[in-house]
């Protein structure tokens, strides 16, 4: 049974950091690319971040590039979204999700997980 477990949310202020961490199993992580998005309150999907197998690629979104770093450790099967400089608009459900191909880049994924909410206020 896949699983996607989301962890790591809150609430910060402004310029603050946070860590999200998703714990994977039922696949094979270590062979499929992972992907962070985020939906804002009353907003659809916002693909966020992701980050190939070997975690040798990373593709941000314009929204976050050079303030989010994806990582993965594909020994504990766990995916990672650090975030620094964090500004009210980043305030979202932030999901992790995996790609619908095993070994493939295809850019569609499959959430899983119940996300976790992330609040930048003041």
């Amino acid at each position: 049974q896949v699983q996607l477990v989301e962890s790591g949310g809150g609430l910060v202020q402004p310029g603050g950091s946070l860590r999200l961490s998703c714990a994977a199993s039922g696949f094979p992580f270590s062979s499929t690319w992972m992907y962070w998005v985020r939906q804002a309150p009353g907003k659809g999907l916002e693909w966020v971040s992701s980050i190939s197998t070997a975690g040798l690629t990373t593709v941000y979104a314009d929204t976050v590039k050079g303030r989010f770093t994806i990582s993965r450790d594909n020994a504990k099967n766990t995916l990672y979204l650090q975030m620094n400089s964090l500004k009210p608009e980043d305030t979202a459900l932030y999901y992790c999700a995996r790609d619908k191909r095993t070994a493939f880049y295809s850019n569609t994924y499959f959430l899983g997980g119940k996300g976790t909410l992330v609040t930048v206020s003041s």
